[in-house]
């Protein structure tokens, strides 16, 4: 692909899906630019002006730019110092017969602002499906580990029993969350439409010689040439830049859920318990080979950051826009815009990679429980001393004495925790020393865990995804490599 066709920065062009770099490459933006002279063109035609039916067809044959095509350009804006009037007389050179009448009563917003909400909406829709494929992997991964015990963590300090497919509910509950969040303000977006310099249509009102109903015509013919379904009903020279605020701030939200997981996911890769893929030729260290760094979720809560960050240029960029509008958010929003759809786009594919390829230690699992649940276990041990007979208050004591006994081994000594083996050899103990084999069985701490898995799924997860464009996404969506 051309370095035209594509938005390049390091960043994009390394790890963004094609679909999203095109999106916001010069190519398709300009590609979109001659699509709504187009439009304006076929709208101002059918109301009455003299459009001569060539310019259309010229128009038409010409809608995709050509490498010469874009160091003519290049040379128009670097004379002129205005990329639209540039690109304005570039169409017009292939198009002559359209020359006189591309952008007619237009003002640069009219291509600049229109092509933006269309490629907010086209990219919002993309992020659409790639979250639902991500949200499909860990669901299937929530239900094969429904009922398998995991240590619950609390201040990141150990707490009582959940299991590894009711911690990835969590994660998924969430993304639920954002995709309702991305979808709602995919949905929302309008069409800036025909407004003129400051909003009031005032030229588009002289070129129909004062018929206010064709210039409303025009704005709505435009809309749904354009392919929306409503135009906002007031504007200034541009749209208002706090729809680039309702906008980022889904996808400031998605970094957030994004960066809880694959912090949560580094955690437990420090634990030995789960693990992001691992090639076998991979190296996690260029000095200690032992390593296996997980560098993909540690990707991840890095572009996460800087997604989450964004969103500010947003609320700063609209927050200072004088009257009608000042120029100081045009280079502001030409990074903003297109680096949070790619940055969101690259995280998801990366936690898509994640979720594809985890691995989870059972055994690994299954020590450290070991070494926690005898003391998580010491009020089951109490209440049955006092079902056969025994006193609550002495067997509350006996068990803290006999606790901090093996707390010492612990922390000390670093030996194992030997708390149930002080029990065994505790005569006190012997009316449950058959039970206490029971008393600690995993399966009888996590509670409704497996059960809460099985219904969320079922009653969320299913029906947040039974969308056909999602269904279609989901069932399309092949496993991600990543180069590196």
């Amino acid at each position: 692909m051309e370095a035209y066709e594509t938005y390049q920065t390091p960043l994009s062009s390394r790890y963004a899906s094609k679909e999203m770099a095109h999106l916001f490459s010069p190519a398709h933006r300009f590609k979109t630019w001659r699509e709504l002279w187009l439009n304006l063109a076929i709208a101002e035609k059918q109301l009455g002006l003299p459009v001569p039916e060539e310019a259309i067809e010229q128009m038409k044959s010409n809608l995709e730019l050509t490498p010469e095509q874009f160091d003519i350009a290049a040379k128009e804006e670097k004379k002129r110092r205005h990329d639209v009037m540039a690109h304005v007389h570039t169409f017009g050179q292939v198009a002559p017969a359209a020359a006189g009448i591309i952008h007619l009563g237009a003002t640069s917003c009219y291509v600049t602002d229109n092509a933006d909400l269309i490629f907010i909406r086209t990219g919002l829709t993309y992020l659409l499906k790639s979250l639902a494929v991500v949200i499909s992997r860990l669901s299937a991964f929530a239900a094969q580990y429904r009922a398998l015990p995991t240590l619950g963590f609390t201040h990141f300090q150990p707490a009582q029993l959940t299991t590894v497919g009711k911690r990835a509910t969590l994660w998924i509950q969430e993304l639920l969350w954002d995709l309702r969040n991305i979808k709602r303000a995919r949905d929302d977006i309008g069409f800036r439409g025909v407004k003129g310099t400051t909003g009031t249509q005032a030229s588009f009102l002289t070129l129909f010689d004062g018929d206010h109903d064709k210039v409303e015509e025009l704005d709505e013919l435009v809309t749904r040439l354009s392919g929306f379904t409503y135009a906002y009903p007031v504007t200034s020279q541009t749209y208002s830049r706090k729809i680039d605020i309702d906008v980022l701030a889904p996808l400031a939200s998605l970094g957030a859920t994004a960066h809880k997981i694959a912090t949560d996911l580094r955690l437990l890769a420090n634990l030995k318990e789960v693990e992001e893929p691992f090639e076998s030729t991979q190296i996690g260290s260029s000095a200690m080979a032992y390593k296996r760094n997980p560098m993909r979720s540690e990707r991840v809560c890095s572009l996460a950051r800087h997604l989450m960050v964004l969103h500010q240029n947003a609320l700063m960029t609209s927050s200072v826009q004088w009257f009608e509008r000042t120029l100081d958010d045009s280079a502001n929003r030409r990074i903003t815009l297109p680096e949070a759809f790619l940055t969101a786009d690259i995280v998801l594919s990366t936690l898509q990679n994640v979720c594809e390829g985890l691995v989870v230690y059972p055994r690994v699992i299954a020590r450290r429980i070991g070494q926690e649940l005898p003391f998580m276990a010491t009020e089951n041990i109490i209440m049955s001393i006092v079902k056969k007979g025994g006193d609550r208050q002495e067997a509350h004591e006996k068990i803290r004495v006999l606790s901090h006994e093996a707390a010492h081994q612990v922390k000390h000594l670093g030996l194992e925790n030997d708390l149930i083996e002080r029990v065994r050899n505790d005569p006190y103990f012997s009316p449950i020393h058959g039970e206490l084999e029971q008393l600690l069985d995993p399966q009888t701490f996590i509670g409704r865990a497996p059960e809460q898995v099985d219904k969320f799924l079922k009653e969320w997860v299913e029906p947040a995804l039974d969308e056909d464009e999602l269904k279609e996404a989901v069932a399309d969506g092949g496993k991600v490599e990543l180069s590196v």
